[in-house]
C-alpha cells in the first residue's frame, strides 16, 4: 500500500514478521537511551515501525492484509518493546484496536480503517479518564444533535499510543439527550487528531516511567462525527452470561509483552554491565565480575524467571489462535487461554520487576550512573506493571483450581 510517495510493504508470513520485528527493533534500539535521558519522545522511532509494514500483520485477508495468528502480533510487541518500552506500549494500543474490529466483520468502519492501517496508519486509544468511581466508568458521552449528527464531548486521560496515530479510538456513552438524559450504554468512537474539537496534550504526562508513551490528556470538545465510525457496543456485558471471547486474553497478553521485553533488555543489558565494567569483589578472589560465584548464581535465577515468563506469554498466546481456529468459539477454550495469559501477566508484574531491579545488586553503584540510564527498565516496568492489578488474577486462577470456575467475562480483567 502507498501513502503519497511512500510505499509500505505487505508482510506475508510469521518468520517475515518476526524478522522485520527484530531488524526494526534493532535501529529503535540505538537511540534509545539518548531518547530517555533527553526526553525526547519516539516519533521517528514510530514511523519506522510504520514504514516496515507491521502496523498491518492482523488485517483480515479479505481485506487485503496477511491475516497473521494474534500471537504473532504479541511476539511482535514483546520484540519492539525489549528494544523501546515506550514505542512497544504506545502500539499496544494499535493491535489491541486492530483485533477488536475483526468483530465487525465488513461493516463500518473496518474498511476504512484496515484501508489506512496497510498504509502505515496507526490507532491510538483514549479509554480511561478520570474523576469516575472505578477505571472502566466513562463521563465521555456521545448524543444526536439538532441535526441529526453525532457529537462527542469529554476528557480523556492515559490516552496511549495517541502519539503518532492517525486514528484514536475513544470510549464513550450513548446519552438520548432528548427522553433520557442518562448515559445508556458504551460506544467506541474512532476520532483523528486533526478533526475540529480534538485536542491533544500528551506532555500532561508526568509519571516516573514510560515517559516516552506521552500518555498524557485528550480533549474532545463537541467534536461532530459521521455515523460510520460509531460503534454501538450494546449493553454492558453480563460476566456470567455474555458470549464467549479471547479479546481480553490478547489484551492482556499484548500488555504482558511489553513488561516481558523490558525484563529481556534489563537483563541483558545489566549483563552487559557485568562483562565490560563490574569490579569483582575482593573475597571472591576472582579476576572478573562474571566469575564470581554469587553474581553468577543470581544471574541464573533471573533467568530462569525470564525464561518462564516468555514461555508461559508464548503458550498464552498460542491458545488464543488455538480458540480462535475452533469452528465455534466455546467457553472452556476461552478460560483455558484467558486463565494461562493470566499467569503470565500476573508473573511479569513481579519477575519482570525483579528482574529489572535486581540487576543492580550485581552491577554495582557505577551501574547508577545517569549516562547509562539502566534505572529505566525498573522504572518503566514498574509504571506499566501497574496497569491492571495481579492480585484479581490471581483470585481468578485460584478459584478455577479450587472450585473448577470459569474466570468473568468482563473482557479486559483476564
Amino acid at each position: 500500500m502507498t501513502i503519497g510517495e511512500r510505499t509500505v510493504p505487505l508482510i506475508g508470513s510469521v518468520e517475515e514478521a518476526l524478522g522485520t520485528a527484530r531488524a526494526v527493533a534493532a535501529e529503535i534500539a540505538v537511540g534509545a537511551v539518548d531518547r530517555e535521558r533527553n526526553g525526547q519522545l519516539p516519533e521517528e522511532a514510530l514511523g519506522l515501525v510504520a514504514d516496515s509494514g507491521l502496523l498491518g500483520i492482523i488485517v483480515p485477508a479479505e481485506f487485503g492484509g496477511p491475516d497473521l495468528p494474534l500471537s504473532t502480533a504479541v511476539e511482535v510487541l514483546r520484540i519492539l518493546a525489549q528494544a523501546d518500552s515506550a514505542v512497544g506500549q504506545l502500539l499496544l494500543a494499535h493491535f489491541v484496536i486492530s483485533g477488536v474490529i475483526r468483530g465487525l466483520g465488513d461493516n463500518d468502519p473496518a474498511p476504512r480503517l484496515y484501508r489506512d492501517i496497510l498504509a502505515g496508519a496507526q490507532l491510538g486509544n483514549a479509554t480511561v479518564e478520570r474523576g469516575t468511581r472505578t477505571s472502566v466508568e466513562r463521563l465521555t458521552t456521545i448524543s444526536r444533535g439538532a441535526d441529526g449528527n453525532w457529537v462527542l464531548t469529554g476528557k480523556k486521560y492515559y490516552a496511549t499510543g495517541s502519539l503518532g496515530a492517525t486514528w484514536i479510538a475513544v470510549a464513550a456513552r450513548i446519552v438520548d439527550t432528548q427522553s433520557n438524559p442518562e448515559p445508556a450504554h458504551g460506544a467506541t468512537v474512532f476520532v483523528r487528531p486533526s478533526d475540529p474539537g480534538v485536542t491533544l496534550n500528551l506532555e500532561k504526562w508526568s509519571a516516573f516511567g514510560q515517559r516516552g508513551t506521552a500518555s498524557g490528556e485528550v480533549i474532545l470538545d463537541h467534536v461532530v462525527v459521521d455515523d460510520a465510525f460509531v460503534i454501538d457496543e450494546g449493553p454492558d456485558p453480563d460476566p456470567v452470561t455474555s458470549p464467549p471471547s479471547v479479546f481480553g486474553a490478547y489484551d492482556q497478553a499484548l500488555h504482558a509483552a511489553v513488561d516481558i521485553g523490558i525484563a529481556r533488555a534489563a537483563l541483558e543489558d545489566g549483563a552487559r554491565f557485568v562483562t565490560t565494567t563490574s569490579r569483582p569483589w575482593f573475597e571472591a578472589k576472582v579476576d572478573t565480575a562474571a566469575e564470581d560465584p554469587h553474581v553468577v548464581r543470581r544471574f541464573g535465577e533471573l533467568t530462569a524467571r525470564l525464561y518462564a515468563l516468555e514461555a508461559l506469554l508464548a503458550h498464552g498466546s498460542r491458545l488464543v489462535d488455538a480458540a480462535l481456529a475452533e469452528p465455534e468459539l466455546t467457553r472452556e477454550s476461552a478460560a483455558t487461554a484467558s486463565l494461562q495469559v493470566a499467569a503470565a501477566k500476573a508473573l511479569a508484574q513481579e519477575f519482570a520487576v525483579e528482574i529489572a531491579s535486581g540487576i543492580f545488586e550485581l552491577t554495582g553503584t557505577s551501574a547508577t550512573d545517569g549516562k547509562y540510564a539502566l534505572d529505566r527498565h525498573w522504572r518503566n516496568v514498574r509504571v506499566h506493571s501497574l496497569h491492571d492489578p495481579a492480585r484479581w488474577k490471581y483470585v481468578h486462577l485460584g478459584n478455577h483450581t479450587l472450585n473448577g470456575t470459569l474466570p468473568p467475562r468482563y473482557g479486559l480483567v483476564l
